[in-house]
């Protein structure tokens, strides 16, 4: 029943637990607050099925936050696009919901059990290697969610893996297939090339030319529109020196968080399942090892024998260590009235009977209240500063709305009017790189109606408003300003063509039978990933037809240099050998991976194609 999850800890799942953590960390941010209340409303219906605007709200925020974490101080803000974010948040919550109608159409199931085990053994929840309940509540609750709510997320993600891996994995090829793919791809080519360089500082161009090329293409030498806004900025930070958390506030919190400190209890079992087996049955056996228990048999021994949870079993039924709430209740029932050492008498659960081992018990760390205090009072004053923020920035948007400049917002919040650099929709520095300041600043409201923006987060803890300081209409460049620019795009255009022109003649004297002057490059048993050969270079190798007895074939391409290279393709050879049975596989792995990812996408397609999705 378990044996998957161990066997496949390192491949889909493993890898969906950790990216469902890595999502899920980020807290749901002021973008959410503000959209609570039309949580009332649907973003979009699938065969029936509502998806809520609060569900897409946080899957933008969570999409928003994660990027921050993936890329650090390598983050741009010029990278969000909420109306691109929001249809691809959507787009994704509309799949996952295809996807688990079509895993429950299948019934794939995943069981409670096995959602423990994968919770168990899942290194973020772990101490030292150890699971552990207070780490697990800390995680899943910077997540927003309560253990009951994370666990049907979870299973949710593995029913979609399970659909996932049935399909891709139901993937095949025949002998044939692999044969003929292994012959293309191990396939080598001699060749030769001979290369016309594009020689820039060899042409000569004009200023006629120029200033004929200059008024042929006026609208190419536009200067940027650009705008230079004010704004007025909202930080989270500036609040918390507004606030104070009492002494009897934080030794309360540090009672409430030493309070949810809980005993950790290592727990082993031998289950028998009554799956094929009638319950009585099942019971019968279970009670046969408790009576060899009771002569003096080995727990671990016999769970190794006799478990029907190979998860644990090959451990000697053993389960490391949790906290309350994470097994069964019947289980758990059981497991807190043992003394350590002690079996307990057969125990039902809807997974089956089980005999259950206390092996060993954890008295929680209590840490001092002194070591805990900044942390405490980080956390009191976070608590007030967020809900003066979303205040403050409620009041912000309330008065850049009725106000015609930003003067008077900025004076009522004791905030200053700041100026950006000129920028183009392109971006700039600062908030300028923020591609919602962008769209903002070019917005018709904020450029044409002279307007006040609405709210932009910035970031989590960053707020502004904007609006139209000055606008730079684009305007046509002197030649001047532009003649070095154009000198070296024709230089570098008629060098590319003179090349092409020179590559060509020689192709068709070579062609015709003739000789050519110049140093052949020639390459053996060129691959089709040759090192030290261009890519466009070896396109156009293993594109050219085979050539017919002892002639060659010809051909040419221009580089992105201007340089053109003109190819003698000499002959081509075939693998020789039948391919080994561990290239085989490898060959049959691959293709079949390949084959059941398109399975898997056109199922995708057929989802969509069928379904009844309505965006509202």
């Amino acid at each position: 029943m378990l044996q998957n999850i161990r066997d496949n800890s390192q491949g889909w799942i493993a890898k969906t637990i950790i990216g469902i953590i890595v999502v899920l960390l980020a807290l749901t941010g002021f973008e959410a607050i503000f959209n609570s209340s039309g949580n009332a409303r649907n973003a979009a219906e699938v065969n029936g099925e509502e998806i809520s605007l609060d569900e897409l709200n946080q899957a933008v925020n969570m999409q928003r936050r994660q990027l921050m974490q993936q890329l650090g101080s390598d983050f741009d803000a010029s990278l969000f696009d909420d109306k691109l974010m929001r249809d691809s948040a959507l787009g994704a919550l509309i799949d996952r919901t295809l996807l688990l109608q079509g895993a429950r159409d299948a019934d794939f199931a995943f069981s409670q059990a096995a959602l423990d085990q994968l919770i168990l053994q899942t290194p973020e929840f772990a101490v030292d290697g150890v699971f552990n309940a207070a780490r697990f509540d800390q995680v899943i609750q910077q997540m927003g969610y309560t253990r009951m709510q994370f666990r049907q997320l979870l299973e949710q993600e593995m029913l979609i893996g399970q659909l996932r891996a049935g399909i891709s994995g139901s993937g095949f090829v025949t002998d044939q297939q692999i044969e003929r793919f292994a012959q293309l791809e191990r396939q080598t080519r001699d060749f030769a090339s001979i290369t016309v360089a594009a020689d820039s500082s060899a042409v000569q161009v004009s200023d006629e030319e120029a200033r004929q090329y200059y008024e042929a293409n006026t609208e190419r030498f536009r200067s940027p529109e650009q705008v230079v806004l004010e704004y007025v900025e909202l930080n989270k930070e500036a609040y918390f020196d507004e606030v104070d958390a009492s002494e009897e506030e934080l030794q309360e919190l540090y009672r409430q968080q030493i309070g949810n400190l809980a005993e950790q209890r290592r727990a082993a079992h031998i289950l028998i399942e009554v799956d094929g087996t009638s319950d009585a049955e099942a019971k019968a056996q279970l009670e046969e090892i408790a009576a060899q228990l009771a002569a003096g048999g080995d727990f671990a021994t016999l769970a190794k024998e006799h478990s029907d949870d190979p998860g644990s079993a090959n451990e000697g039924g053993d389960l490391g260590y949790a906290g309350p709430g994470v097994y069964d209740p019947a289980f758990e029932d059981a497991l807190y009235t043992l003394k350590e050492g002690q079996v307990s008498a057969p125990v039902r659960s809807e997974f089956g009977w089980h005999l259950i081992k206390l092996l060993g018990v954890q008295s929680p760390e209590v840490p001092s209240f002194e070591s805990m205090k900044p942390e405490l009072e980080r956390e009191l004053k976070a608590q007030q500063v967020e809900q003066r923020f979303v205040e403050v920035t409620k009041e912000l948007e309330n008065l850049a709305f009725e106000s015609a400049d930003l003067e008077q917002p900025a004076q009522e919040l004791g905030l200053t009017v700041k100026t950006t650099e000129p920028f183009g929709r392109e971006g700039g520095e600062g908030i300028a790189a923020n591609r919602q300041v962008i769209q903002a600043a070019f917005s018709d409201e904020v450029l044409m109606d002279r307007a006040n923006s609405s709210v932009i987060e910035l970031d989590p803890d960053t707020v502004v408003a904007v609006r139209i300081k000055q606008h730079l209409e684009p305007e046509v460049q002197a030649f001047e300003t532009v003649r070095d620019g154009i000198f070296e795009q024709l230089q570098h255009s008629k060098a590319a063509e003179q090349a092409r022109s020179e590559g060509e003649k020689l192709l068709a004297t070579l062609r015709e039978g003739g000789e050519v002057e110049g140093q052949w490059q020639s390459v053996e048993a060129a691959t089709r990933g040759q090192d030290g050969v261009a890519p466009a270079v070896l396109q156009t190798v293993f594109r050219m037809p085979k050539p017919e007895g002892e002639s060659s074939n010809f051909s040419g391409v221009t580089l992105a240099s201007g340089d053109y290279v003109v190819i003698r393709l000499n002959g081509v050879s075939e693998p020789d050998g039948e391919l080994s049975a561990e290239e085989k596989q490898n060959y049959r792995r691959f293709l079949a991976s390949r084959s059941g990812q398109q399975d898997f996408a056109a199922y995708r397609e057929k989802q969509h194609a069928e379904a009844k999705i309505e965006r509202l």
